[in-house]
C-alpha cells in the first residue's frame, strides 16, 4: 500500500506530466477570440489585428467571434465556462471589471474565473470642457462645481460606460456634485458637447485632441500616470493636483481559470511578438489605441487592483446598469 505522500508524489507528477503533453499538443484545433461586443469597437479591432497573426504563430486558425450583451458579460461569462484547454480566449478590458458589478447576479468572477494573458493596449481619456462654460482648468472647473453644486452637467455614452466612472472618480477625489446626462451611444452625447448641451465630459484624446486644435472643446486633463503624445501639452491630474485619478482604458486578453499554464506562456509569448510589429502599432494607434503586451503577472495584479475600485465607486453612488 502506498504511503500518503507517495501518492502525492505520483498525483503531482502525473499533473506536471499532463501539463507538459496538453503544451505539446496545443493548439489541436482551431483557436477562438470571443469579443464580448459588437463589430467595429476597439476590442473587435485588436482582436481582428491579432488573431490572424496568431494564427499563423500557432499552426492553427484563429477565429473571432462577436457576443455581444449585457455590457460584455454574456460572452465574458461564456468563455469563464469554456474548457480550459487554451482553444478559447477573451478579448477583454477594463469594462468587464465594471459591467460585473454594475447588473445582479452576474455567473462568473472577473477576476477568478479567467487566467491572465496578455495586455493588449491602452486607451487615454481626456477630459474636456465646452468653451461656452468660460472654464478653461481643471482648478476652475472644482471651483464652479463647489461654488454651484449641480450647476455643471457631464455626458456619457451612457450609464456604467468608463466616460461615466470616470467622472464619478474624479467627483470622489474631489467632493463635487455635478448632473450626469447619459446617452444611448456615443454620437449623441460628443453631438451635444460639442454643441454646449452638456459642459463637461470625457473623451478618447485621440478623438478629444482635434476638437481642441479646432477651438471646439477645451482641454483640462488627461487620466493616465503620464502625458500623452498626441496632447504633450495636456497635464495629468496628478500634475494639477488630483490623486489616484488613472482612468484610462485598458484591454487584454484572457483565458480561462485553470488553463495550463504552458499554453497560458505560449499565448503571452506570441500575442507579445505581435503587439511590438510596427504595422500593428499603427494599425491600433489609428483607432486610438497604443499597443501595449506585459507579462501575465502584471494584467494579474491590474485587474486585482482595479476591480474593487471600480466596485466601490459604483457602490457608494448605487449606479445599476440600464
Amino acid at each position: 500500500m502506498k504511503s500518503p505522500s507517495r501518492r502525492l508524489f505520483a498525483g503531482l507528477a502525473f499533473l506536471i506530466a499532463t501539463c507538459g503533453v496538453q503544451a505539446q499538443t496545443w493548439p489541436s484545433q482551431p483557436v477562438k477570440i470571443i469579443v464580448p461586443f459588437t463589430a467595429g469597437t476597439g476590442m473587435d479591432t485588436i482582436a481582428r489585428a491579432v488573431g490572424p497573426r496568431l494564427g499563423e504563430r500557432l499552426g492553427q486558425p484563429v477565429t473571432v467571434q462577436n457576443m455581444p450583451g449585457a455590457s460584455g458579460n454574456i460572452g465574458a461569462d461564456a468563455v469563464a465556462k469554456a474548457r480550459p484547454d487554451g482553444h478559447t480566449v477573451l478579448m477583454g478590458a477594463n469594462t468587464m471589471l465594471m459591467a460585473s458589478q454594475l447588473y445582479p447576479n452576474v455567473p462568473f468572477d472577473p477576476v477568478k474565473d479567467f487566467s491572465s494573458v496578455s495586455l493588449a493596449a491602452w486607451g487615454t481619456l481626456m477630459l474636456v470642457t465646452n468653451p461656452k462654460t468660460g472654464i478653461k482648468t481643471l482648478p476652475e472647473l472644482v471651483a464652479v462645481a463647489k461654488a454651484r453644486p449641480g450647476a455643471i452637467a457631464f455626458g456619457s455614452p451612457g450609464v456604467g460606460t468608463p466616460h461615466h466612472m470616470a467622472m464619478e472618480l474624479f467627483k470622489a477625489r474631489t467632493g463635487l456634485f455635478m448632473l450626469h446626462v447619459p446617452y444611448r451611444g456615443t454620437a449623441g452625447y460628443i453631438t451635444d458637447l460639442l454643441s454646449g448641451e452638456v459642459n463637461v465630459g470625457f473623451l478618447p484624446v485621440h478623438i478629444a485632441q482635434g476638437f481642441v486644435n479646432s477651438g471646439k472643446l477645451t482641454a483640462l486633463a488627461v487620466g493616465s500616470p503620464k502625458r500623452h503624445p498626441v496632447a504633450p501639452g495636456v497635464a495629468t491630474f496628478g500634475e494639477l493636483g488630483v490623486k489616484d485619478v488613472e482612468v484610462d482604458l485598458w484591454y487584454a486578453f484572457f483565458a480561462p481559470a485553470k488553463t495550463p499554464a504552458p499554453v497560458v506562456t505560449r499565448l503571452n509569448t506570441e500575442i507579445a511578438a505581435i503587439l511590438r510589429q510596427p504595422d500593428i502599432k499603427e494599425l491600433l494607434g489609428k483607432a486610438g489605441m497604443d499597443a501595449a503586451a506585459s507579462s501575465t503577472d502584471e494584467l494579474t495584479a491590474l485587474t486585482a487592483k482595479d476591480y474593487p475600485r471600480w466596485g466601490e465607486v459604483i457602490r457608494r453612488n448605487g449606479i445599476k446598469a440600464e
